[in-house]
């Protein structure tokens, strides 16, 4: 961090530090800043429990097929997980559900929420919120806020997502739902709602509590989330400094500065749970999601998140497989009008696949017994099923393409006759 050099910002920064005085395996975020460079001959600078750990399974890469490579072994990560935020399918995985301490890592369910609030107009992006001075004592990473400020919705979440500032988390916690406990209470109750069935939150920013957990797999489904339904919070967790009140902080993301292609999302770090990163990037018009929990140093979980990424856009692709519209047979309908219905596909699907996949992509049709009393356009007729790699990656109803009632008597009996003929 940069700090001004006004009296002002000084006696803030140290009365803040004599209001909230709390040790380094305490803080969210705590610890050096994530450096500019990447050291690789000192990946382990920081004596973590986790470095001592007893080795995990190896990884998977669920989807892999003969001639793709095992996904990277990443030894120094207790848990990881690669997912295409597209289709949500996992790439790669290391001990995916394994529970661990977020640190900072919870407040992705904290912006998450706030962005909700936004979208249901219960909060607005330069509506002013109150600091409490729970805001103001909160320990660890900070953006600096005091009572008697003014500031918004929008600066709170840049402090959040940028500063990762603990006092923003509260501010915002208070914001939305009054006080932190209500606020909690919300951001277990949606975590269920999205499935996240490892992780359970204790406070709104992270801060350790030993009933405080989630998986690197809840990470990214929360993620994607976050992603498809507020895809605004990717406009700031690109931007690499914030600047508040005159003080400038750097992104807490070290990927940020490695790799151009990354704009998100979040970083985690305390003494329990290591050095986090919960990374996106978007290549060629494909995000990748990847997650690496308990790395010994931002250096290491920097190059792991680059070796997963690598990994997922060299190896696989996102192909699609299935076209709303798409004319993909005729069925026999010898007692209707017209006795050959064209079928289409109903929906669109997009399947994750191995790259040396792609190209034995096969597409089938079923079809269901006729209909005595004819065919609707759009009604289902079959099953349209896309195999590859001997696994079925997709099915979808097959849907006629015109109207085509039952043949009179005249026309069933004219063809019985052609028939015998």
């Amino acid at each position: 961090m940069q700090f001004a050099a006004s009296p002002r910002q000084l006696l803030l920064a140290l009365s803040s530090l004599a209001i909230a005085v709390v040790s380094t395996t305490s803080l969210a975020n705590a610890g050096p800043h994530p450096s500019t460079s990447i050291d690789t001959t000192n990946p382990g600078n920081t004596a973590l429990a986790s470095s001592a750990a007893p080795s995990a399974p190896p990884p998977t890469a669920p989807l892999a097929i003969t001639g793709v490579p095992q996904p990277p072994t990443l030894p120094a990560q207790r848990s990881y997980v690669l997912m295409d935020a597209r289709t949500g399918a996992v790439i790669a995985a290391k001990s995916p559900n394994l529970p661990w301490p977020p640190a900072s890592l919870a407040k992705l369910m904290t912006a998450y929420l706030t962005y909700q609030a936004l979208a249901d107009g219960t909060l607005k992006m330069n509506q002013t919120v109150p600091i409490s001075d729970a805001a103001w004592h909160t320990g660890g990473s900070r953006m600096f806020i005091a009572p008697n400020m003014s500031v918004t919705v929008n600066q709170l979440l840049h402090g959040l997502i940028i500063d990762s500032g603990n006092d923003a988390a509260v501010a915002l916690a208070q914001a939305v739902a009054g006080n932190r406990q209500a606020f909690v209470g919300m951001m277990n109750a949606e975590a269920a709602k999205l499935h996240l069935t490892r992780t359970h939150y204790t406070d709104v920013d992270g801060l350790p509590n030993p009933a405080l957990r989630t998986t690197a797999m809840d990470v990214a489904k929360l993620s994607r989330a976050i992603i498809e339904k507020y895809p605004r919070y990717l406009r700031i967790s690109v931007e690499k400094h914030y600047t508040f009140d005159k003080i400038r902080q750097r992104n807490w993301n070290p990927v940020l500065f490695h790799d151009p292609t990354v704009d998100g999302l979040k970083t985690g770090r305390t003494d329990a749970a290591g050095h986090c990163i919960d990374a996106t990037a978007l290549r060629n018009g494909r995000r990748l999601i990847a997650v690496v929990l308990g790395g010994p140093s931002w250096a290491v979980s920097t190059n792991d998140i680059e070796a997963l990424l690598d990994y997922g856009y060299r190896f696989y692709t996102d192909l699609p497989v299935t076209t709303p519209g798409k004319i993909v047979g005729s069925m026999p309908a010898l007692n209707y009008r017209i006795q050959s219905v064209p079928v289409a596909e109903a929906q669109a699907v997009v399947v994750t696949i191995p790259v040396l996949e792609a190209k034995d992509i096969k597409t089938t049709v079923s079809y269901d017994p006729p209909l005595k009393n004819g065919i609707v356009k759009g009604a289902q007729v079959g099953t349209v099923t896309v195999s590859g790699g001997g696994k079925i990656l997709a099915t979808v109803p097959a849907i006629a393409e015109i109207n085509d009632p039952p043949a009179g008597f005249i026309t069933r009996t004219l063809r019985r006759l052609h028939k015998w003929l």
